[in-house]
């Protein structure tokens, strides 16, 4: 629940105490105020149910608004009667207004009730910051175009562009001319192939070629479907991230091996013992 602001609350005390001791100084000042105004309003609220006209204007500091409600209170129930019952006065029900009043007022004056009977509450107070915000809260998405492809296609021709330059300006390290009557020793694939070549000496070609890779690749697949966490934190995406560094490392292993560690006749050596059978 909204808490109503203390100044809020100091000004409805201040005003309910100053309409509580008004009435008591009505009350105590003018014990006959009441029967007064009855006698002075009779005659007007009388001719004006004669008539039937709405009374518009306040007679004996009874306002009009009252005594018209009155007046149509009245003739509702005199319509309501069934068997031509005698109809009381007008001034019997203006009298009977005007004695509840100030009961009405000095329970009105405790409950909420303010100036002229009106009766509205103070439900919630309304910040002004919820009216005059007009800025939306940030979002962590946006949309894929352009946000996205234009910075995505911004890259791919700067990298077309320096590898452009990079192959005009510097000569690739290519070995000579293939010799038929002369196998190199040791034969390697392309760096990015010597982990498969790799698991080629360790398991049989059905293994090291199909069923690995195969698994690896189908782990790897079945990731995003078995990681639904949406956050970017680390410490929230844990499963991701180990499986990615297991599949990195296994295949990075595998291909420092090949590159470093295998020499004539593609067997194990170590690079410090003898050369680096190694080339691009």
């Amino acid at each position: 629940m909204t808490e109503i602001p203390e100044h809020l609350l100091k000004r409805a005390a201040a005003r309910k105490a100053a309409l509580a001791g008004e009435e008591v100084a009505e009350e105590a000042a003018a014990p006959g105020e009441a029967s007064a105004e009855v006698e002075a309003t009779a005659p007007a609220a009388a001719a004006a149910a004669d008539t039937g006209s709405a009374i518009t204007e306040d007679v004996g500091g009874v306002p009009a608004h009252l005594l018209e409600r009155s007046r149509r209170r009245k003739a509702a129930m005199v319509g309501g009667d069934e068997g031509g019952a005698a109809v009381p006065s007008a001034a019997a029900a203006t009298a009977t207004a005007t004695k509840a009043k100030a009961p009405a007022m000095s329970a009105g004056a405790a409950g909420g009730v303010g100036p002229g009977g009106h009766t509205q509450r103070l439900l919630t107070v309304v910040k002004a910051g919820s009216i005059q915000q007009t800025k939306g809260d940030a979002q962590d998405k946006v949309h894929t175009w352009p946000h996205l492809l234009s910075l995505e296609f911004a890259s791919i021709l700067s990298m077309t562009a320096i590898v452009t330059i990079f192959s005009a300006l510097v000569k690739a390290p290519l070995l000579g001319l293939a010799d038929v009557n002369k196998t190199p020793n040791p034969s390697k694939a392309p760096w990015y192939f010597l982990g498969l070549q790799e698991l080629l000496t360790m398991f049989h070609p059905m293994v090291a070629g199909v069923t690995i890779p195969g698994v690896a690749l189908g782990i790897i697949g079945c990731a995003p479907f078995l990681d639904k966490n949406p956050s970017n934190k680390p410490s929230d995406r844990k499963y991701a991230i180990s499986m990615f560094t297991l599949f990195l490392m296994f295949w990075a292993v595998l291909v420092i091996i090949g590159s470093f560690f295998r020499g004539e006749g593609f067997n194990f050596v170590f690079p410090w013992t003898n050369k680096v059978f190694f080339e691009l």
